[in-house]
């Protein structure tokens, strides 16, 4: 038995969740204290320091830069919450019709039958019939959709509301910004993290009322709450990817390239749409999309458990281990955070990036103790996992190291990312010194780095797949993936900390603030696209594990006892998979290509059109731009979403589980590769622009300044990496778990009516 009583854990899950919400308001309390409005009273100068912040050198008055600020803040935020209330309109049209299917599919399985059936795995027992398995997987569907949609809504809500008071808090020094920025973004992580582990285990709490000792039927519903939150992260991703970087390439070629004006500059008609694309793209959708990633991964090993030991001996403290691992991530990452915003503070800007390391190194050390507390407490000291079709004895120290992979697996890969996509490293000088030559070679070079960035993420996932899958068989791959995003809360900050940041210094070149503040917001900035990168690959590494878990459940729950390759069934399945990323991708970059040509016209337009844009005297039309991203996004985000949700759904029906099963296996081995190479290309290509820009060594001087030959062909180099690092690579890591999941909570159905074609 374990040492932590039925009771403690029923205590303990939803005390840890609380902790995590209560710590999240008190960051964004202490964010709201920077004011913005100007101050008036003596007190008020005290607090906010306005008095003497106005710096003489800035040439406008700190009243006046404040009123602006809020002004920029403002549109940036009502652009971003209209965009959102738009997709998430058409979204949830889609949401109703796919909970009409789950529902009809899986009432269908026993003819919408309501007496008992035997069940699955032990034909001696009864379980509820398949209708209430039917329903409960429409309601959790539901039910992750809607904690999807709201942890995306909420963390640009909290980005937007940000963004201003980080450029404000910059006049006083970059250590003030980078703390307001990193507190705004852990309002996000903990939030998020707090509020998927909450909703869950309410869930299996409700759910239970209804199937009592059924566990098999209750975690096969459950798994409907990875299906919504991963699909609701799909189209926030791909839609969110597609309107930032239509945005971001008009405001890039027209601004930058041909008219010679910097980012962000107030003169530049798209300005205001690429800043909204930041908190669209880059926060809400990351944010649906790691939610989605730690639903699914929870589901995953839930289902596994249900028909292991724990399951049939009905343990509630080891059933509920997934959960124990994700409460302790909670308290963990809360630590963690403590030391970026409390224990130490930042002086200088080359404090910065260690800063945001550190925060991963010690959140994996303090969780590697963490996963042992919880393993040796919660888990008795021998059981058996389910095992395709056998029970396979495993330890409780076995789990342990199962997770503790996947969470070192994680930092590998996130320190190789950052390797390859930070200009403090070689392989980005090297992608910088090749534009000395022109556009053309940069985009070699950029290519080539993506393809070799594969190479070690990849030994890191597939070490962590054979380990973890020798020591607990596919429970332990699954609590790999858990092991990987145990510490999102941390990951969510970091995360976060990019957009926030690069939104404050947006507005501090709007505001027209000195040139020393827009220098600490590019600071922040600069590190944090090598953090968003990081970020990225713990997405997409997650992702990879996650998928490989939910694989392992559907096999089992299709009833398939081996998956033979060299049978055609498979092998057609297997080049069809591989090749779907690719379709996939093409989809999302051509969206982004057509997006952004109409932006680029519209801002050229506007340019040649309107007299007095480039001398200040006249305001561009903002809002055209801002509509043409919106109107692109939600067109061209239904193709692909499309592409994603129907495959499974048409490959099961027609050709049965076999070949679905290659599908599944072929999308995640060619998805991976390509997820990784897309986003280090990008984000090399982007830092290599940023390292020309800052000129901070002589190597880099050599190449600049803003404006030279070599600096023109890394923004190119940087426009075409856009849809790379921030549409195609981070939704593919959704298209390979969502495509699991979906095979997952639709496997009765299709091993009950599915091959048609087969069957003729």
């Amino acid at each position: 038995m374990a040492l932590l009583p039925d009771l403690g854990t029923e205590i303990v899950i939803p005390l840890c969740a609380v902790i995590g919400i209560v710590f999240s308001l008190v960051q964004w309390y202490l964010v709201s204290k920077v004011k913005l409005t100007p101050g008036t009273s003596a007190a008020d100068n005290g607090k906010n320091g306005y008095a003497h912040l106005i710096e003489e050198e800035e040439g406008v008055s700190g009243h006046d830069v404040v009123v602006k600020c809020a002004e920029i803040q403002s549109a940036i935020s009502e652009g971003a919450t209209s965009f959102l209330y738009t997709e998430y309109r058409y979204v949830g049209v889609f949401m109703i019709i796919f909970a009409v299917l789950i529902f009809v599919f899986l009432g269908s399985v026993k003819g919408f039958s309501t007496s008992s059936q035997p069940c699955t795995y032990d034909t001696e027992k009864l379980c509820k019939p398949a209708l209430a398995t039917a329903a409960f997987s429409t309601i959790s569907f539901l039910l992750g959709a809607v904690t999807s949609v709201i942890s995306g809504f909420l963390g640009m809500k909290i980005a937007t509301y940000a963004n201003a008071r980080t450029t404000l808090e910059a006049r006083k020094g970059v250590g003030k910004a980078f703390i307001t920025a990193f507190r705004s973004g852990a309002v996000m992580g903990f939030l998020l993290a707090a509020n998927g582990l909450l909703v869950l285990y309410i869930a299996i709490n409700v759910f239970k009322i209804y199937y009592e000792d059924d566990w098999e039927g209750l975690f096969e519903a459950i798994t409907g709450y990875g299906l919504g939150g991963s699909s609701m992260a799909l189209f926030g991703r791909v839609g969110g990817g597609i309107y930032t970087k239509a945005a971001d390439v008009g405001a890039d070629l027209v601004g930058k390239v041909e008219r010679n004006i910097p980012e962000d500059d107030p003169r530049n008609p798209a300005v205001i749409a690429d800043n909204v694309g930041d908190n669209v793209g880059d926060i809400a959708g990351m944010g649906s999309d790691l939610f989605g990633s730690y639903a699914e991964s929870s589901c995953a090993a839930l289902v596994v458990a249900s028909i292991s030991s724990f399951g049939v001996n009905h343990d509630l403290t080891a059933m509920c281990y997934p959960l124990l691992i994700s409460s302790m991530g909670i308290l963990v990452c809360l630590i963690t955070t403590l030391f970026a915003t409390d224990f130490f503070e930042i002086k200088a800007v080359k404090e910065i990036e260690p800063a945001l390391k550190n925060q991963l190194i010690i959140s994996t050390v303090l969780m590697t103790v963490g996963i042992f507390i919880v393993s040796f407490t919660c888990l008795p000291s021998s059981f058996t996992i389910f095992n395709f079709g056998a029970q396979k004895v495993v330890k409780n120290w076995h789990l342990a190291l199962c997770v503790c992979v996947g969470l070192w697996a994680g930092l590998i890969i996130g320190f190789v990312t950052e390797y390859y996509t930070s200009n403090a490293y070689r392989p980005v000088q090297d992608v910088a010194d090749s534009c000395r030559t022109g556009a053309a070679t940069n985009v070699i070079f950029g290519l080539a780095l993506g393809y070799k960035s594969v190479i070690i993420p990849i030994f890191a996932i597939a070490v962590s797949i054979f380990v973890s899958f020798s020591l607990a068989a596919m429970y332990g791959i699954a609590v790999a993936a858990l092991g990987m995003l145990s510490t999102i809360a941390t990951g969510l900050a970091i995360d976060a900390y990019g957009p926030i940041s690069d939104n404050a210094g947006g507005i501090a070149e709007m505001a027209g603030m000195s040139h020393k503040i827009r220098e600490r917001t590019d600071a922040l900035d600069a590190a944090g696209n090598t953090t968003a990168a990081i970020g990225k690959g713990f997405a997409i590494g997650s992702a990879a594990l996650v998928s490989l878990a939910l694989f392992g459940a559907f096999v089992s729950r299709a009833a398939i006892s081996t998956v033979d390759v060299l049978t055609p069934k498979v092998f057609i399945g297997l080049i069809v998979g591989a090749m779907l990323p690719y379709w996939f991708s093409a989809m999302t970059m051509k969206s982004v290509g057509s997006a952004a040509l109409k932006m680029v016209e519209e801002v050229r337009r506007q340019f040649n059109t309107i007299p007095g844009i480039m001398e200040g005297t006249s305001k561009p039309d903002y809002a055209t731009c801002v509509k043409i991203s919106t109107d692109a996004s939600i067109r061209e985000m239904i193709p692909p979403g499309a592409l994603v949700m129907l495959t499974p759904l048409i490959v099961g029906i027609f050709f049965g589980v076999e070949t679905l099963s290659g599908v599944l296996a072929g999308a995640l081995v060619s998805g991976v590769q390509i997820a990784i190479s897309a986003s280090n290309t990008g984000g090399a290509w982007d830092n290599a622009k940023k390292y020309i820009e800052a000129g901070a060594s002589e190597h880099a001087q050599s190449l600049g300044p803003k404006g030279s030959d070599p600096h023109k062909a890394a923004v190119i180099g940087d426009t075409i990496g856009d849809p790379l690092k921030d549409t195609s690579g981070p939704s593919l890591n959704i298209l390979i778990k969502l495509m699991a999941v979906e095979s997952l909570v639709f496997a009765p159905f299709f091993a009950t009516h599915g091959g048609l074609l087969f069957k003729l």
